[in-house]
């Protein structure tokens, strides 16, 4: 006994077996045309997220760096001055610049290696074309 009610699929089976093959190279230009901008979006979302962290670390880094500036000035000078009570000025300005020295090379290195940790490779969007490929290679499973 057939059921008064088309099967579900009917009307699209209808219209994609009376389409054209033009109509479906365009329907599938339009799609993969739709994917491909979502796919940018997506890659536009992950890099302003990983330069909004890159960008707040380096704003971060250069307030702390320029509090130690003025804590350094002030230090040494402090320091320079204690220092010639004991010794001639100019080998304590000498001791004190090379200790200053240090310190920035070793601030340097440390900052370097966070900015390392910055990863601007939009995961997502990549293993979401990799699906898109792989949909694309065998689209019914």
């Amino acid at each position: 006994m057939s059921s008064p009610y088309p099967a579900p699929n009917s009307d699209r089976a209808d219209e994609v077996s009376q389409a054209s093959i033009g109509e479906l190279i365009g329907n599938i230009s339009d799609d993969l045309t739709s994917l491909f901008r979502q796919e940018v979006e997506l890659a536009k979302a992950e890099l302003k997220e990983e330069a909004g962290k890159a960008g707040k670390a380096a704003g971060m880094l250069g307030g702390a760096g320029f509090a130690g500036y003025l804590a350094v000035v002030l230090l040494s000078f402090a320091l320079v001055f204690g220092l010639s009570n004991v010794m001639d000025a100019g080998w304590a300005a000498l001791i004190v610049a090379v200790i200053w020295g240090i310190a920035g090379a070793v601030l340097y290195t440390t900052g370097r290696k966070q900015l390392r940790n910055v990863d601007p490779m939009p995961h997502r969007t990549v293993d979401t074309i990799k699906e898109d490929a792989q949909w694309l290679k065998n689209p019914t499973g």
